[in-house]
C-alpha cells in the first residue's frame, strides 16, 4: 500500500507533547513546522484566537507544500493551538522566567479555562474544517517558593499558561473539567471528528 492510499497526517508543529499524540494514532505521519506569526488582532475571542492560529499553522504548510507540488490523495494538514485564559487576560508561552512566575502566581488556587484550536486541511482539494474545545482547570493554592521550583525545573518555558498537565505540571492541578488532551495541547476527541470529515478513520 502506498503512503498515498495510507493518508498520510501531516502535523504543522515542533510541539513533541503533539507529536507524541499524532504517534498514538499508528497512522503514517509526517511533521513540517510552520513557523508563523503568532499574533493576533485585538478583540478577538478566546476561541477565535486559537482557531485563526490553527488554521494559520495549517495553512503554512499547505502553502509549503503546494510550492513543493505535493498533492497526495487523501492526506491531510493538521494545526493546532492553545492558549489559556485567566479573568479575560490571554496566556500564552512565557517570554521569561519572571514572565512565567507571573503567571503560575495569577493561576494557582483559582480556576482557568484552557483553549485548544485544531484546523485540518485536505492536502489536494485544499478544503478545511477548522473546530475548538475548551476546558476548565483548577489549580491547587501554591507559595511563591513552590511556584519557583517548579520554573526551575524548565517544564513551564514552552507550554501556554506556564505549567504542563502531563508532567510535573500534573501534581499542582486540582481540577479538571473537559478535555485533558486539550490541556496537553491537542484534543484528541476533536481531530477524529474532524479527520472523519475527510474520511479518515483512527480505528
Amino acid at each position: 500500500m502506498s503512503i498515498a492510499s495510507e493518508k498520510t497526517i501531516i502535523l504543522a508543529s515542533s510541539s513533541p507533547r503533539r507529536q507524541e499524540l499524532i504517534r498514538s494514532l499508528n497512522r503514517p505521519y509526517e511533521i513540517i513546522v510552520s513557523s508563523v506569526d503568532e499574533t493576533t488582532d485585538p478583540g478577538l475571542s478566546p476561541a477565535e484566537i486559537v482557531e485563526q492560529l490553527s488554521s494559520r499553522k495549517a495553512q503554512a504548510v499547505y502553502e509549503r507544500c503546494k510550492a513543493e507540488s505535493r498533492f497526495e490523495t487523501g492526506s491531510v494538514i493538521v494545526g493546532s493551538d492553545t492558549i489559556v485564559v485567566q479573568g479575560g487576560e490571554v496566556l500564552g508561552k512565557p517570554k521569561d522566567a519572571e514572565d512565567a512566575f507571573r503567571m503560575l502566581r495569577s493561576l494557582q488556587g483559582r480556576g482557568h479555562q484552557v483553549y485548544s484550536g485544531v484546523a485540518v486541511i485536505d492536502l489536494q482539494t485544499g478544503v478545511q474544517h477548522v473546530s475548538h474545545r475548551k476546558t476548565n482547570v483548577r489549580m491547587k493554592p501554591l507559595a511563591d517558593e513552590q511556584i519557583r521550583r517548579y520554573i526551575a525545573t524548565g517544564e513551564p518555558m514552552d507550554k501556554a499558561g506556564a505549567y504542563g498537565i502531563q508532567g510535573l505540571g500534573a501534581t499542582i492541578v486540582e481540577e479538571i473539567e473537559g478535555d485533558y488532551f486539550s490541556v496537553v495541547g491537542l484534543p484528541m476527541s476533536l481531530l477524529s471528528d474532524l479527520l472523519a470529515r475527510f474520511s479518515i478513520a483512527v480505528f
